[in-house]
C-alpha cells in the first residue's frame, strides 16, 4: 500500500523509516505520526475480508538494517513509557450505567465525536493510531510467530519486568482491583439479590474473589518473579472463586422464568458477566509456567487492548446483548398464549371457528361505530381519539368473551413454533429432519388461521350489512351514502394503497404481542399479582376468597387487555397521525376490509362495477396475507433472535414446511389425524 505524507509518496517500508528517522520528522511533528503511517501501511482496504495479512517485509527490513532496528526500539520506549491504562481495562467495552438509553446514547455521539482521553494516556495513542473499528479484523490474521518475532527483534521487555507504580503489570493488577470491588458493589444492589433467593444465606462469592486476588496481588508485589503459576494454591482458589461468581449470575439470568426481569437489572447482571470475563482474561495475564510465556502473555495484552478500544463503542453489540433476555422472556410469554391460538383436533378447529365468529360479530358492530363517530365534526385528534376508544373496548371485549381476533394470532404464535424448533434441535439426531415438528405445527397454525379468517370475515360482513340496513330501516338515512366510494376504492390492492397500510397493520399486531409479553414480564418481576392476593385493605373488605380471584384474574388477563388496548389505540390513530405528517398513513385489516366492504356496498345501493366487487374481495384476501405475513415475520424474527437461533435456519424450515404441504396440502386448511 502506498500513500503520500507532506508531499512525500510513502511506497515501502523504508520510504516510512526513512522519512521519519533519516529526515527526523517525527521529532518535529506529532510524534506518532510514525505508528499511525505503519499501521496505515499494513492496513487493507478490505479489513473484513480473508485475505492473509503479513508483516514479513517489516521483519525482513529490520534484520536487514539493524540501526533501523534500534531507532524503532527508542521510539516505542519513547512514545509509550508510562502511559496510564488502568482506567482503560476496567472500563472500555463495559457498560458504565444500568440505563440503556443513556448506554446508547452515549455510544452514539462518541461515535460521531469519539471522546479523546489525556495525552499521556495509552487509551489516547491507540484512538489515533487503531481509530477504525475493523482494525482488530485485520490485525488478528497477522500470524503469531510474526509478532512473537517482531517482539524478539526490537527486543521489547515484558511486562514482568517491574511491578512499580505506572509499570504495566501495576496497572494491569490495578484495574482488576477496580473490576472485581465494582462487581462486588453491583452484586449486593437490592433488585440484584432480589433475582438470586438461594443465595440468601450464602457468602457473596464475589467477596471472596475480591479477598483472594488482593492475596495474590500482594504475593505477586512482594515476590521476585512478580507473576504465579497454575499450580499455586491462591490462584486454583480464585479460579474457583470466579466460577461461583459466574454460576450466581448465570442463576440470576436463569431465574428470570421465575420472577421476570427488568431492563435496569438485566444491564446490571450484563455489566457483572462482562467485568467476571474481563478479569478472568486479566488473571491469564499473571500466569507464567514456562518463559516464553513472558513474551506471549505480553503481545496478547497488546492485542486486547487494540480490541477493547476499537470496540468500545460498538452500538450493534450492546442492543444485542442488552435485549436478548428481555426479548426471550417476551416471547415465552406469547409462546404460552400462543399455544391456544394452534388447533389439533377437529373440536378445537370448530370451537376456533366459533370464537372466531363471535370476533366477526363484534367487529361487525365496530365499523358501524367507526363511521358513525366518522361524521362528528371534530379535529383529526379528536377523531383519533374516539376511534381508538371504539377500537379498543371493542378489541377487549372480544379478548375477556374468549373471541378471536384472526389476526392476533401470528404474533402470539411464532415463538411458540421457535420453541418446537428449539426443542427439536436439541432432541433430534443430525441425521434426522430436526425442522418437521415445525412443518407440522405450522399447518396447524395456518389452518387455524384460515379458519379464523373465515370466521371473521364471513360473520363481520352479515353483521355490519344488518346493521346498517336497521338504522336506514328505522331512521331512513344511510349513514354509508357520501363515503361508499372511499370505502369500497380502499380495498383494492390495484387502485389504493391497501397492500402498504395492510402491513402498518401486521407492524401493529406485531406490537401488540410485543407488548403483551413486556406487560407479563413486568408485572412477574414486581410481583404485581402477588401484592394484589396480600393487600391488606382488600383481605380486609373483600375477602381472601374474592382478593385471590382478583389476583388471578389481572395475572391471567391483565397483559391481554393492555395489549388489545393499545393495539386500538395504534389502529385509531394512525390515520390522523397521517394527516398531521403530510404522509398516506392508515390501516387496513382483514375483519374490518369485510364489514366495510358490507357498508361500501349498501352505501352506493349495491349499483357497483363488477370490477369494483371483484378487486374487493381480492383486496380482502390479500390484506388478510399481509397482516399475517408481516405479523408473523416480525414475531419469527424476535423469536430467532431472543433464542440466538441463525437465521440461515429460515430456508431449512421453508424447505421443510414446502415438502410437508407438497405430501399433505389439506393439513394446512382442515385437521387431519397425523400419521
Amino acid at each position: 500500500m502506498h500513500f503520500y505524507r507532506n508531499k512525500k509518496l510513502i511506497a515501502s517500508i523504508d520510504d516510512l523509516f526513512t522519512f521519519y528517522f533519516e529526515q527526523n520528522e517525527y521529532q518535529y511533528n506529532d510524534k506518532l505520526l510514525f505508528l499511525v503511517d505503519l499501521v496505515q501501511f499494513y492496513r487493507p482496504v478490505n479489513p473484513k475480508g480473508g485475505n492473509h495479512i503479513s508483516i514479513k517485509s517489516l521483519l525482513e527490513y529490520l534484520i536487514s538494517s539493524p540501526e533501523k532496528s534500534n531507532a524503532l526500539k527508542l521510539y516505542l520506549s519513547e512514545v509509550l513509557h508510562q502511559r496510564k491504562f488502568t482506567r482503560m481495562l476496567s472500563d472500555t467495552g463495559i457498560l458504565r450505567d444500568s440505563d440503556f438509553i443513556y448506554e446508547v446514547k452515549k455510544r452514539i455521539i462518541a461515535k460521531l465525536l469519539p471522546f479523546q482521553p489525556e495525552k499521556d494516556t495509552l487509551e489516547f495513542v491507540l484512538n489515533q493510531v487503531f481509530f477504525k473499528s475493523t482494525d482488530p479484523i485485520w490485525i488478528a490474521r497477522i500470524p503469531f510467530e510474526e509478532l512473537q518475532q517482531l517482539f524478539q527483534i526490537i527486543e521489547l521487555e515484558t511486562i514482568y519486568t517491574s511491578v512499580k507504580e505506572k509499570s504495566v503489570l501495576a496497572e494491569v493488577m490495578n484495574a482488576m482491583g477496580i473490576i472485581s470491588q465494582r462487581m462486588s458493589g453491583r452484586a449486593m444492589e437490592i433488585d440484584v439479590i432480589k433475582m438470586v433467593p438461594e443465595y440468601d444465606d450464602l457468602e457473596s462469592p464475589f467477596v471472596a474473589f475480591e479477598n483472594e486476588l488482593h492475596a495474590i496481588h500482594k504475593k505477586i508485589k512482594s515476590s521476585d518473579n512478580h507473576f504465579v503459576v497454575s499450580d499455586d494454591m491462591n490462584y486454583k482458589q480464585l479460579m474457583i472463586f470466579h466460577k461461583q461468581c459466574e454460576e450466581y449470575v448465570d442463576k440470576a439470568f436463569n431465574n428470570s422464568s421465575k420472577f421476570g426481569i427488568s431492563l435496569k437489572v438485566n444491564q446490571s447482571l450484563l455489566r457483572i458477566r462482562q467485568q467476571l470475563h474481563r478479569v478472568k482474561v486479566l488473571i491469564s495475564s499473571l500466569v507464567v509456567n514456562k518463559e516464553t510465556d513472558k513474551k506471549n502473555n505480553t503481545i496478547l495484552l497488546v492485542l486486547r487492548l487494540i480490541k477493547y478500544n476499537c470496540y468500545k463503542n460498538n452500538i450493534r453489540q450492546l442492543i444485542n446483548e442488552s435485549t436478548q433476555l428481555i426479548s426471550y422472556e417476551i416471547t415465552q410469554h406469547t409462546a404460552k398464549t400462543g399455544e391456544h391460538y394452534i388447533t389439533e383436533s377437529k373440536s378445537e378447529y370448530f370451537s376456533m371457528l366459533k370464537a372466531a365468529v363471535g370476533g366477526g360479530f363484534i367487529v361487525g358492530l365496530l365499523c358501524i361505530f367507526k363511521l358513525l363517530l366518522s361524521k362528528i365534526d371534530t379535529s383529526a385528534f379528536g377523531h383519533a381519539f374516539y376511534y381508538s376508544l371504539n377500537y379498543s373496548l371493542g378489541f377487549i371485549a372480544i379478548y375477556l368473551m374468549g373471541y378471536t381476533l384472526a389476526t392476533k394470532q401470528p404474533a402470539m404464535t411464532a415463538s411458540t413454533l421457535i420453541n418446537v424448533l428449539e426443542s427439536g434441535m436439541k432432541k433430534q439426531s443430525k441425521n434426522e429432519n430436526k425442522h418437521s415438528s415445525f412443518a407440522q405445527l405450522f399447518a396447524r397454525l395456518f389452518r387455524s388461521q384460515f379458519i379464523a379468517f373465515v370466521g371473521n370475515v364471513f360473520m363481520a360482513f352479515p353483521v355490519s350489512l344488518a346493521g346498517i340496513w336497521l338504522i336506514d330501516y328505522f331512521l331512513d338515512y344511510n349513514i354509508a351514502f357520501e363515503k361508499s366510494a372511499k370505502l369500497l376504492n380502499d380495498l383494492s390492492p390495484v387502485t389504493s394503497s391497501a397492500i402498504f397500510h395492510a402491513a402498518i397493520a401486521g407492524v401493529f399486531l406485531f406490537l401488540s404481542g410485543i407488548i403483551s409479553g413486556n406487560v407479563s414480564n413486568k408485572n412477574k418481576h414486581n410481583q404485581v399479582y402477588y401484592r394484589i392476593k396480600e393487600h391488606p385493605v382488600l383481605k380486609q373488605n373483600l375477602g381472601i376468597v374474592k382478593t385471590n380471584a382478583i389476583a388471578k384474574w389481572f395475572e391471567n388477563n391483565w397483559a391481554g387487555v393492555v395489549s388489545n388496548g393499545w393495539f386500538g389505540v395504534f389502529l385509531g390513530s394512525t390515520a390522523s397521525l397521517g394527516i398531521f405528517l403530510g404522509l398516506n398513513l392508515d390501516i387496513r385489516h382483514i375483519t374490518f376490509a369485510s364489514g366495510n366492504f358490507a357498508l361500501g356496498l349498501y352505501g352506493a345501493d349495491f349499483f357497483v362495477d363488477y370490477w369494483i366487487i371483484f378487486w374487493g374481495i381480492i383486496g380482502i384476501g390479500v390484506i388478510g396475507f399481509v397482516n399475517f405475513m408481516v405479523s408473523f415475520s416480525l414475531s419469527l424474527g424476535l423469536a430467532f433472535r431472543s433464542r440466538n437461533i441463525p437465521l440461515a435456519e429460515l430456508s431449512l424450515l421453508f424447505s421443510a414446511t414446502w415438502a410437508y404441504f407438497k405430501k399433505r396440502p389439506i393439513a394446512f386448511f382442515f385437521p387431519v389425524k397425523d400419521k
